[in-house]
């Protein structure tokens, strides 16, 4: 598009990673399905009722577990503010998804925006903008050294196990002690928490991904108490499993 801004909406299949970097100040986020984004040594999981905000000549990389349909928006850096930060992540209000999914009307083309259109990608900009200034704590660290993002990774794809420090050191040729301390100089977290961030993540991909139950989904993630994962869930999210898939919908 000449100028300003424009809608990009596109349904996508599963993929892995890839970095993007956009000439445009770039907010991110799915109508269906949830991304994955990495970005600056972090990691976070978007499903329809979160977004993020990047400003414009900044690294990501993004993948995509399952089939998703974007709904994002880029805007030319002369037509808005610089976003608050270089990168943030954060939750959708009701106003924010209305707004977004009005401008879906506006695509990629060669046609200027109407006043209409202008005035809607304005005020899309003003609510995400200070939205983008309380961002959400939902994210894990990525590590840095090999040896750390090999640990991540095992952890991950062992979500549903009873996974063990002790093996998971022996895996990646470190010795418990050794690997606990990369843990808190890289992220500054312990592997018991990053654990437990991991598999409420998972669960935020399976919440959005349809209707399986939430009892299923706990069980799927490593949880053996549905009383100990909404626990979990609500204190990290702020609500319960049930209420956080309902705001995926408009």
């Amino acid at each position: 598009m000449t100028g300003k801004a424009h809608s990009f909406v596109r349904t996508f299949p599963a993929g892995p990673a890839r970095e993007l970097r956009v000439d445009q100040h770039y907010l991110l986020c799915a109508s269906a399905g949830a991304l994955r984004l990495e970005a600056e040594g972090q990691a976070w999981v978007l499903p329809p009722a979160r977004a993020a905000l990047i400003e414009a000549g900044r690294p990501i990389r993004v993948s995509i577990p399952r089939p998703v349909t974007t709904a994002s928006v880029l805007f030319d850096a002369g037509f808005v503010p610089r976003p608050p930060a270089p990168l943030t992540v954060f939750d959708l209000s009701p106003l924010a998804r209305a707004l977004l999914a009005e401008c879906g009307a506006w695509g990629e083309d060669e046609q200027p925006l109407t006043a209409y259109a202008e005035t809607l990608f304005t005020a899309l900009a003003a609510v995400t903008w200070r939205l983008a200034e309380r961002p959400s704590p939902v994210m894990v660290p990525v590590g840095r050294s090999p040896e750390l993002r090999r640990a991540l990774r095992l952890t991950e794809e062992r979500l549903g196990e009873d996974v063990r420090f002790t093996d998971l050191a022996a895996r990646v040729g470190l010795a418990p002690r050794s690997l606990a301390r990369r843990f808190s100089a890289e992220t500054g977290m312990t592997w018991r928490a990053i654990l437990r961030r991991m598999r409420l993540l998972r669960a935020i991909e399976e919440l959005a991904a349809g209707d399986t139950p939430v009892t299923t989904i706990a069980f799927e993630v490593g949880y053996t108490s549905l009383s100990a994962f909404n626990a979990a869930f609500q204190e990290l999210t702020g609500r319960t499993p049930t209420d956080y898939r309902a705001s995926f919908r408009p």
